[in-house]
């Protein structure tokens, strides 16, 4: 049988966005607060997924399930059990979904057999959990092949696709044929923009909500510039001096200190934080472009600036349904290794630890803030979690016109697009920015105020509720 992980949440106070959101909208969403507890009395709501960390879904989950239960929701976070044949077969359908072949491998009967074959022990034992009535939000291909046995328990079942592609090729349909079975049988879909919807969906059952973040979590949290650097200090990303003490707020309130080392995969020193600091921050993914990242930086930002550029992304051990992580990186390190001497000191490749999700998002926080520029230079992208993380602290991004981006992106106001495969522009961008802080500064204090109005969490539970009541009052 499935050994099902049960993730505990905590319990957020709503209210706390009453100092943060646009009075209107904030009035909006406690009303809607104030009903919830009994709306949904005597029902569960389930969130299912493939990872309780590493990524953006499983940082959502935690926020957004949390200010459910502040606002009296039972709602409950479920981890599915996976071998690495699984998570290969999932992966590959990750990619295909983004249009990209990544292991080159098929999506055929035999893989849609072992998929099956992998999920229906999982279901069997969600099935024993889950009462008639309940609401089931299962999170993406890893979950979908749970559809029909949750809608036999008498659940109200919704499949959330967080991944897509702008113009869809021939692999992304054929994810689409392989997922669609189970897809179907859902009462909704939800997906993060209007053209990430798939051919032969019914579009009664469509609806468009696009991702969030928490202003309030250990990764978006304000921090003074001391802080900053105490936290990049005691991660061993700064080699700085400081005397304050390396904290930041978890999210039951209590203070946490950053205690836990990064390990640069290049083998190097640390940046010296006197000079101007490019970064990215994603998963060790071909389709963030990590090697583009590097290349770009090398050939057209390098030989005209001072800059230094840190391309960061999760210990690789720590992911478990990233089977791709581990030889990403090990792609990054040959991209280094190839680079000019004189470039070599100026290219930092940071693996950042992972034993403690809260102490990682608080590193990431103080790396993004400490960053003159922050890129994302993605090849495919469902929505871009990290751009609205560093709009949020007032951050200057560069990043590729694709996917959610550009509905998070006003560019030349609220950031910078460009075309994720031209280099040059990438490196201009940069480049640009660097040349011009005042300008710089101006469209991260308009990407800050698109963000409070658009991308975080109240908007977005505003929206799934909607969803559900239509759903539970037919």
């Amino acid at each position: 049988m499935a050994k099902l992980s049960r993730v505990e949440i905590g319990s957020f106070d709503p209210q706390r966005f009453g100092g943060v959101l646009a009075p209107e909208r904030y009035q909006e969403f406690i009303q809607i607060v104030d009903t919830a507890s009994s709306f949904f009395e005597g029902r569960v709501v389930w969130n299912v997924n493939s990872t309780a960390k590493g990524g953006g879904v499983a940082e959502m989950l935690r926020s957004l399930l949390a200010y459910a239960h502040g606002a009296g929701v039972d709602a409950r976070w479920i981890v599915i059990e996976g071998d690495p044949d699984f998570f290969r077969i999932t992966k590959r359908i990750h990619n295909h979904l983004h249009g990209s072949p990544g292991d080159g491998g098929s999506l055929a009967d035999e893989e849609h057999n072992s998929y099956c074959a992998t999920l229906d022990p999982n279901a069997e034992e969600l099935a024993k959990l889950v009462s008639p009535g309940d609401v089931v939000i299962l999170h993406d291909p890893q979950t979908a092949g749970l559809t029909k046995a949750m809608k036999e328990a008498g659940a109200i079942v919704i499949w959330r696709c967080h991944v897509g592609l702008d113009i869809p090729n021939d692999l992304a349909r054929n994810a689409w044929r392989f997922l669609a079975p189970h897809v179907r049988e859902a009462d909704a879909h939800v997906f993060s923009r209007q053209g990430f919807v798939w051919e032969g969906l019914q579009p009664e059952k469509t609806w468009i909500i696009p991702p969030s973040i928490d202003a309030f979590s250990p990764k978006n949290q304000d921090l003074k510039d001391e802080t900053v650097a105490a936290i990049l200090a005691a991660a061993g990303i700064s080699a700085e001096e400081t005397h304050t003490r390396a904290e930041y707020t978890r999210e039951d309130g209590s203070p946490g200190v950053v205690k836990s080392k990064t390990v640069f995969a290049d083998g190097g020193a640390p940046p010296p934080f006197d000079r101007p600091i490019v970064t990215q921050v994603s998963r060790w993914d071909r389709l963030k472009d990590p090697l583009g990242v590097i290349e770009g930086f090398a050939r057209y930002v390098a030989p005209v600036s001072n800059a230094h550029l840190v391309v960061a992304g999760p210990s690789v051990e720590a992911v478990a349904d990233d089977p791709e992580g581990a030889e990403v990186l090990r792609e990054a390190r040959a991209a280094w290794d190839s680079l000019d001497d004189s470039i070599k000191g100026r290219v930092h490749l940071a693996c950042l630890p992972m034993e403690d999700g809260e102490e990682n998002a608080a590193i990431v926080n103080a790396l993004q803030r400490r960053s003159d520029v922050v890129v994302q230079k993605s090849l495919a992208e469902g929505f871009g979690l990290t751009v609205a993380e560093a709009m949020w602290k007032a951050r200057p991004v560069v990043a590729s016109r694709i996917g959610g981006i550009q509905d998070q992106i006003v560019d030349g106001k609220t950031g910078v697009l460009v075309d994720g495969t031209d280099l040059e522009a990438y490196g201009s961008a940069v480049v640009s920015l660097l040349e011009d802080p005042v300008g710089a500064e101006k469209i991260g204090v308009e990407a800050q105020n698109r963000v409070r109005d658009e991308f975080l969490g109240p908007r977005h539970l505003l929206q799934y509720f909607k969803l559900i009541s239509k759903l539970m009052l037919g």
